[in-house]
């Protein structure tokens, strides 16, 4: 297989919507391999350079016949393994996901344990702050997700109609998943994530 085929192989395997680096590709290619194959793939519109180093490759809606916007948590991931920083989502911005907050829908804040930097992502301002990390150890993004929107909403405004505004943006496939990887939560806050991924 040639080196082109090999790697695009390799990205596709992650399926389509994965943001990475060539940090990424680092344990199966040289970083020259990496880099000059990127860019090819890149120019032949298989992959999409979303930031400097940082690409994805791109979902596409047959509904609206052009590629969808780049996810920008998976943005955010793809900086943290580049930099090998750990992060964490901040409250406002994961219920922003969630169609839950008056946050600008241009602006999303991570809480990192790397230096304080700001990235202008195609209009969209990925900020990273430096800050102790409280409720890093989750297995998958749903989970920190679910439980940073939570605790920052409260207790007492979780009723029905927020419930349901949040079931509609997890996979149902993910439900099992989230109920074990977050079951060392707080037992209000683990009570209402069994709600949201119930099915019903």
């Amino acid at each position: 297989m040639k080196l082109y085929e090999e790697v695009l192989y390799f990205i596709a395997g992650h399926r389509r919507g994965w943001v990475f680096s060539s940090h990424d590709l680092m344990k199966r290619f040289t970083r020259q391999e990496a880099d000059s194959t990127l860019s090819d793939l890149v120019r032949k519109g298989k992959i999409r350079r979303v930031y400097r180093g940082i690409y994805d490759y791109p979902k596409y809606s047959e509904f609206l016949n052009q590629e969808l916007s780049p996810d920008i948590d998976q943005i955010a991931r793809a900086f943290a393994r580049k930099f090998n920083w750990r992060i964490e989502i901040s409250g406002d911005s994961a219920l922003n996901m969630f169609g839950l907050s008056t946050q600008i829908e241009s602006r999303y804040i991570y809480l990192s344990d790397g230096p304080n930097k700001s990235y202008d992502i195609l209009g969209t301002i990925l900020e990273f702050k430096n800050s102790v990390l409280k409720d890093i150890g989750f297995k998958y993004k749903e989970s920190s997700l679910l439980v940073q929107s939570i605790k920052t909403l409260g207790k007492e405004r979780i009723k029905p109609v927020v419930i349901r505004k949040i079931r509609k943006h997890i996979d149902p496939c993910m439900y099992s998943k989230i109920l074990k990887d977050t079951q060392a939560s707080t037992v209000w806050i683990y009570e209402t994530i069994k709600q949201i991924c119930s099915e019903s």
